[in-house]
């Protein structure tokens, strides 16, 4: 695939790296040449100019990209006039980095195919650890949704997902199960799995009834 990154700060540059390393043609944008000139021999294509100017863009050859991935950083009204302009440059899938939530409501409204927000992100991961020890990973969803990778509580031990009722008491539902001892990943487990203390487990459901389960 090929793949713009607008933006080469600590989370922009190590987006292109990783996509380069993984096989795809990455073209790497920032107007500092300075970061640039660091991302060069990790992406296919580096160019130092402004991305906040229609005409710029245009000359790229943005719009052959698969996707473009806009982090400016701090420089709210630069990555929203780049948004701006590569969607009204026909640009398929617009990913968009915002820093508050007034920063990704203009972004949406400006054609943002998606927006995400790493340290909001990253800051409910860390808290959710402190106060749970045994939530692993956590992806949020939408509407208070969300997916966690857990160690399996005191209590889950030696009990079958059909002991344990997870469904009907608190309407989470155990999507795989990977076990550490022997290493194998379950999914969809039936339920008379029952659990070993050396398992993790994936759940999905409300972020307030994982959080009693996992306390």
């Amino acid at each position: 695939m090929k793949f713009a990154v607008i933006g080469l700060g600590s989370f922009g540059s190590n987006v292109a790296k990783t996509l380069y390393e993984k096989g795809n043609e990455v073209l790497a944008v920032d107007r500092d040449k300075e970061k640039i000139d660091a991302v060069k021999t990790f992406v296919s294509h580096a160019v130092n100019m402004d991305s906040a100017n229609k005409e710029n863009l245009e000359a790229l050859g943005i719009k052959e990209m698969d996707v473009v991935v806009v982090s400016l950083g701090p420089e709210m009204e630069a990555s929203i006039l780049t948004v701006l302009y590569l969607h009204e440059l026909g640009v398929p899938r617009i990913v968009a980095k915002a820093l508050t939530e007034d920063h990704a409501k203009i972004l949406d409204a400006v054609g943002a195919s998606e927006v995400i927000y790493p340290e909001k992100d990253m800051a409910i991961k860390t808290a959710l650890k402190l106060s749970c020890p045994n939530i692993l990973e956590y992806l949020p969803l939408s509407l208070g949704l969300g997916i966690q990778e857990i160690a399996p509580p005191d209590y889950f031990i030696g009990k079958s997902l059909k002991e344990l009722d997870l469904r009907n008491k608190y309407g989470i539902q155990v999507i795989a199960i990977r076990g550490l001892v022997p290493e194998k990943i379950t999914f969809v487990p039936k339920a008379d799995f029952v659990i070993k203390d050396s398992d993790i487990l994936v759940i999905i459901g409300e972020e307030k009834q994982m959080a009693k389960i996992t306390k």
